[in-house]
């Protein structure tokens, strides 16, 4: 399994003992693993380059404030993303039940695959699913702590990482 380094200090992976699902913790994880790396890269973009086009009401460099902001001016944009998001976790729970259930699909491959990564070689694409597992997990961490930062200081990332830089220097 990608990502099995051997650390499991709640036994979660004994699913007999537990009575978790083993596959269904995989694709939780793969699924907030890839949200994560995605958020991560829209905290920091929208920080370096500023709002999205349409979204110049959210002017904020801090991404929560910015959804405030947001919110206060169109709340009817953040409806419509939870609809979307509740029709995306519909759809994809079904695939995750199917896929369990009948073992045709490994946790988190949606058979989507548009650069051909899966048909080389078969340990280069391990070591890429390892990789993003890893990478995953570290955007997980940085996704939360951007997240609490933004909430106690009102800044953003990149801004809290020049200031300490500045604060910390000799």
């Amino acid at each position: 399994m990608a990502g099995d380094v051997g650390f499991d200090p709640l036994g979660l992976s004994n699913i007999d003992e537990v009575g978790i699902d083993l596959y269904w913790l995989r694709e939780a994880e793969i699924k907030h693993a890839r949200v994560a790396m995605m958020a991560v890269a829209g905290f920091l973009q929208v920080e370096i380059f500023g709002p999205a086009p349409g979204c110049e009401m959210a002017t904020d460099k801090c991404q929560t404030d910015a959804f405030w902001q947001l919110w206060g001016a169109h709340p009817q944009y953040v409806a419509f993303g939870l609809i979307m998001i509740t029709i995306t976790e519909m759809i994809s729970g079904i695939a995750t039940t199917s896929g369990r259930e009948s073992g045709e699909r490994a946790p988190g491959d949606f058979g989507l695959d548009p650069l051909g990564f899966g048909n080389g070689d078969a340990a280069a694409f391990e070591r890429l699913k390892a990789q993003e597992i890893a990478n995953g997990r570290l955007a997980m961490w940085a996704a939360a702590g951007l997240i609490v930062q933004g909430c106690t200081t009102h800044e953003g990332g990149i801004q809290n990482l020049m200031q300490a830089l500045e604060d910390n220097s000799f």
